[in-house]
C-alpha cells in the first residue's frame, strides 16, 4: 500500500473532487470527517525567538474515519522525517512516566521470563528512559529511534540505539544480523506511523516464533468520551480503537492475546501480541471483554464518529468563555507544559498572548523558544515563582497530579490551577 501525501495547499474537504484520500490500512476511499480542527502548524515545531516575524507552515488538521475498517486517521500532509528529524519530546522529563516504565519492566520480566539470554527491542525508544531498566539487569537491548537528537542522548547514556524509522526493511536488516526479538516494545508509537502496514509487518518479521510484542497507544474511546480533541496533531497519524488494531494485526499474521486498560495519556491500551500460530499463548477473556465494551459504546457504528465534531465545537466555546471571563477580571494566566496537545488547543481555540502570558516547561530543549502558531514564549518553571500569576493552565492534563504537586507553592499567593480537558475545571 502506498502512503497518500497531500500538500498543505490542497483542499481539505473530504468532498472535494481534487483529492481522493484513502485509508492507510485498507485503501478504502475516505469520505467521512471525524473532526476538523482547522489549520495548524506541526505541534512540535517550536520556533527560535528570532523567527517571530517569519512565516510558518500550517496544515489542515482534518481527521477522517474509514467507513470500511473504522480506522480514524489524518492524511499525511508532512513526511515523518520532517516531523521527527529534530524532536523536542524527551520522555525522561516526566517523573510519573518514568515510574510507569519501571512498573512495566518488573511486570513483563516476571510474566514472560525475560532474562540475560533474551533480546529486547524497543521501537521509538526515545531517550532510553525504558531500556535503561533492562540494561541494569544485564538484559541485551536495542533501541530504534528516528529522531537523531534524541537517539544521540540515549547513545551517550550507553543505550544501543539505531537511528532509523522502523518497518519491514529495518526488521530484515536485524534478522540478517541474528537479532530477532524475544520482546518488542512500542510505547506511543503505533499512532505515529503513517505506513501502519509496513510497521506491523516489520514486527511480524522481527519477532521470534515464541516472541511477545507489547504496544501502548491512547484509546480512541477515551478521546471521544472525554473530549480529548487536543490529542489530535500531525504527529498522530492514527487514532486507534481495539477493533481496528485487531484487524490490522490479524492481517499481518499476529494475534492479540491479552490487553490492559491503562490510565496513561488520558486512557490507553496495552496490547500483547504474538504470531498467530503460537499456541503457547492462549487468548485471555480481556480481549473479548474490551471488544464488547467498544461495541456497547458504539465504536462499531460510523454514526458515533460523525457526531464528535459538534461536541468539540461546543467545548471550544466553553473553554474560551472561561478564559475570557478570567481576563475580564484582570487576572493573569500562564501555561504549564509546552506540550503538543497544548499547541492543538491553543491554535484551534485561537488563544494567543492576549490571554496566556507565557508557558513554562522543564525541558531545556524548549526553553527560550516560541510555541508554534501562537508564538507564546516558553520559559523556565522558576518564572512562575518570580511572577506569581493568578492562574496556571496545565496543558498536559494527563500529568495534572504530578504538576500540581510540583507547583503547589502557587497556593501561597492564592494562585489557582486550570485543567482544560474534558471540561474546564479550576482547582484552588
Amino acid at each position: 500500500m502506498q502512503n497518500n501525501i497531500v500538500t498543505s495547499d490542497s483542499i481539505k474537504s473530504a468532498d472535494a473532487k481534487t483529492i481522493s484520500p484513502c485509508c492507510r490500512f485498507c485503501d478504502n476511499k475516505l469520505e467521512h470527517i471525524f473532526i476538523d480542527l482547522g489549520m495548524s502548524p506541526l505541534s512540535n515545531s517550536y520556533l527560535q525567538a528570532s523567527r517571530i516575524h517569519k512565516s510558518e507552515k500550517f496544515y489542515p488538521l482534518t481527521v477522517f474515519v474509514c467507513s470500511s475498517c473504522l480506522l480514524v486517521q489524518l492524511m499525511e500532509y508532512e513526511t515523518p522525517d520532517v516531523i521527527f528529524s529534530d524532536y523536542a519530546y524527551f520522555s525522561s522529563y516526566s517523573d510519573s512516566w518514568l515510574e510507569h516504565a519501571r512498573i512495566y519492566e518488573d511486570k513483563i520480566i516476571d510474566r514472560f521470563t525475560i532474562s540475560k539470554d533474551s533480546m529486547v527491542i524497543e521501537l521509538a525508544s526515545n531517550d532510553g528512559y525504558l531500556l535503561k531498566n533492562f540494561i541494569e539487569r544485564d538484559i541485551p537491548v536495542i533501541g530504534i529511534e528516528p529522531a537523531e537528537n534524541v537517539a544521540l542522548y540515549a547513545q551517550e547514556r550507553g543505550i544501543p540505539t539505531i537511528t532509523k524509522f522502523f518497518g519491514v526493511a529495518v526488521a530484515q536488516e536485524l534478522i540478517a544480523q541474528n537479532k530477532a526479538a524475544d520482546l518488542i516494545i512500542g510505547n506511543n508509537v503505533l499512532a505515529h506511523v503513517p505506513n501502519i502496514n509496513d510497521f506491523v509487518g516489520g514486527i511480524k518479521i522481527l519477532l521470534k516464533p515464541s516472541g511477545i510484542a507489547t504496544l501502548e497507544f491512547p484509546h480512541i474511546l477515551n478521546l471521544i468520551k472525554k473530549k480529548q480533541f487536543d490529542t489530535i496533531y500531525h504527529e498522530h497519524f492514527s487514532y486507534l480503537s481495539f477493533f481496528s488494531v485487531l484487524k490490522i494485526f490479524e492481517n499481518h499474521g499476529l494475534k492479540i492475546f491479552d490487553v490492559d486498560e491503562l490510565t496513561t495519556h488520558g486512557g490507553s491500551l496495552r496490547i500483547y501480541a504474538t504470531h498467530s500460530d503460537n499456541m503457547e499463548q492462549r487468548i485471555y477473556r480481556s480481549v473479548k471483554n474490551l471488544f464488547q465494551k467498544e461495541y456497547n459504546a458504539g465504536l462499531h457504528n460510523l454514526a458515533m464518529y460523525k457526531s464528535f465534531s459538534e461536541v468539540i465545537h461546543a467545548q471550544k466555546r466553553h473553554i474560551l468563555k472561561k478564559l475570557i471571563k478570567i481576563k475580564e477580571n484582570e487576572k493573569r494566566i500562564v501555561g504549564y507544559g509546552a506540550a503538543a496537545k497544548g499547541n492543538t488547543l491553543l491554535n484551534y481555540c485561537g488563544i494567543r498572548t492576549d490571554i496566556i502570558d507565557y508557558v513554562v516547561d522543564r525541558n531545556p530543549q524548549k526553553i527560550g523558544k516560541l510555541l508554534p502558531g501562537t508564538h507564546i514564549p516558553i520559559k523556565d518553571p522558576d518564572a512562575i515563582k518570580e511572577d506569581k500569576p493568578d492562574y496556571v493552565l496545565i496543558f498536559p492534563w494527563n500529568l495534572q497530579d504530578e504538576i500540581i504537586t510540583q507547583n503547589n507553592y502557587i497556593r501561597e499567593w492564592g494562585g489557582k490551577f486550570i485543567i482544560p480537558i474534558p471540561d474546564v475545571m479550576i482547582i484552588d
